[in-house]
């Protein structure tokens, strides 16, 4: 997971004089956003309440603590960074979020569960 967290975060950088789109969100507050609920994202897919799906989102799994907070703080930075990304390359930012959760899959964690491309949750 920390794999992710700098790769997305490398993503962001190249952004940071980026469009108009992306400075409205304010780059570095969802950075630091991001890299503060990462360790809290880690503990709760660890435990099965929360999962990757196939749009590049966390989706609760099971309604454990603040799983659903965690979530939905995590998912309006990621939206965001989709966006402003999809903007750069001129392309739906589904398609983004998509290619994101095909690398997210990849390296996450034994034991997580993912969404694969058809719908079928499994732990990886």
């Amino acid at each position: 997971m920390k794999t992710f967290l700098r790769t997305l975060l490398a993503t962001l950088a190249l952004f940071a004089a980026a469009p108009v789109a992306l400075q409205a969100q304010n780059l570095p507050s969802i950075q630091a956003s991001m890299g503060k609920r990462l360790p809290e994202i880690d503990k709760l897919k660890e435990s099965g309440a929360l999962g990757e799906n196939n749009q590049g989102y966390l989706e609760v799994r099971e309604n454990k603590g603040n799983a659903a907070a965690v979530a939905a703080a995590e998912n309006a930075d990621r939206k965001a960074v989709y966006e402003a990304i999809a903007a750069k390359q001129k392309v739906p930012a589904e398609e983004v979020g998509k290619a994101r959760a095909r690398q997210i899959a990849q390296q996450s964690k034994g034991g997580v569960w993912v969404q694969d491309a058809k719908g079928s949750w499994a732990k990886k």
